[in-house]
């Protein structure tokens, strides 16, 4: 995870030296006149289509399930108990992990994208900032507790009933978008592809206080709390828009592939024991999208001075 990061931050800092260089530039001397370049902000919301691998992992690992030698399971709870000795003249005390029975329905293999950019046109070029979110997904729990299922013959030393919540899941993040508008600057209906990179963030809440262990230090147990726990991942996003200009107003239609990469989940305070919980979230996030998108430009300081003129 740290060299993802690392790698995120590297590119925001050459990102933002080069938008610096460019605002000194000279509005009559530098490579580009400034008084031509106009913002503009952006809402729009898609659909976004998750591939396969990206929603059998939400469903898998979201809604408290892994997969084991022995076919599907469920998430549990390191339970202590007393159990018969090998010799049947005593008993001893032992932890072992234990589940019971709980339902939730399974989460679509799509979902809502809503968004806002923020950016800037130069002649046909442009760029922006995409800052995109999604609704909660949610799946409610069909009680308020389960209880854990142990061996026969095993007594319980402590809780075996433990709180259910509502699983929920949910993403945000940020793209920098280049684009160019392919039937020129201010074109009626116009082609614009698009490129950038940035960051999501994975948010979920799971089903229960599950319990983790440790790598190579089974002794070390932790607890899951009634709170999100996230993944970060940096992104490519590439789309296309399809824009009818109406003066300072313009609609669009665009589809694009956003292509994702989650870093592990960071539960509590180390790295949990993925060799009887496979959960590990190295996963693909990648989505295919199609949407709808409402540009107002504003105007630059050379169609203000044309207007002051008039």
């Amino acid at each position: 995870m740290k060299t993802k990061i690392a790698s995120f931050l590297s590119i925001v800092a050459l990102s933002l030296l080069t938008l610096t260089t460019g605002a000194f530039a000279d509005a009559e001397e530098g490579f580009y006149e400034k008084d031509h370049v106009r913002g503009f902000i952006s809402i729009g919301a898609d659909y976004r289509g998750m591939r396969k691998a990206y929603a059998d992992y939400v469903n898998t690992v979201a809604r408290g399930i892994y997969a084991s030698p022995y076919g599907v399971a469920r998430y549990g709870h390191y339970i202590k108990m007393t159990v018969p000795n090998e010799d049947g003249s005593g008993v001893d005390t032992v932890s072992q992990f234990c589940s019971g029975n709980y339902s939730y329905n399974k989460f679509n293999d799509y979902y809502l994208g809503l968004h806002v950019n923020i950016g800037a046109q130069y002649k046909q070029f442009m760029t922006w900032f995409d800052l995109n979110f999604m609704p909660p997904q949610v799946s409610e729990r069909k009680a308020s507790s389960y209880t854990v299922q142990i061996p026969d013959g095993a007594i319980p030393v402590g809780q075996i009933t433990f709180p259910l919540y509502d699983v929920e899941w949910f993403t945000y993040g940020a793209d920098w978008m280049f684009a160019w508008k392919l039937f020129g600057e201010s074109a009626p209906i116009n082609l614009i592809p698009a490129v950038g990179f940035g960051f999501s963030l994975m948010n979920m809440h799971f089903g229960s206080n599950f319990n983790y262990v440790e790598v190579d230090n089974k002794e070390n147990v932790t607890q899951l709390r009634d709170r999100f726990y996230s993944t970060l991942a940096t992104t490519v996003n590439a789309e296309l828009e399809l824009r009818i200009e109406l003066g300072r107003f313009a609609l669009g239609a665009y589809g694009g592939y956003r292509f994702v990469r989650y870093n592990d989940i960071q539960r509590e305070a180390f790295t949990t024991d993925v060799t009887n919980w496979e959960n590990t979230t190295d996963n693909v996030g990648d989505t295919y999208f199609f949407g709808i998108r409402a540009t107002w430009y504003f105007l630059s300081l050379w169609e203000k001075k044309l207007n002051d003129k008039l």
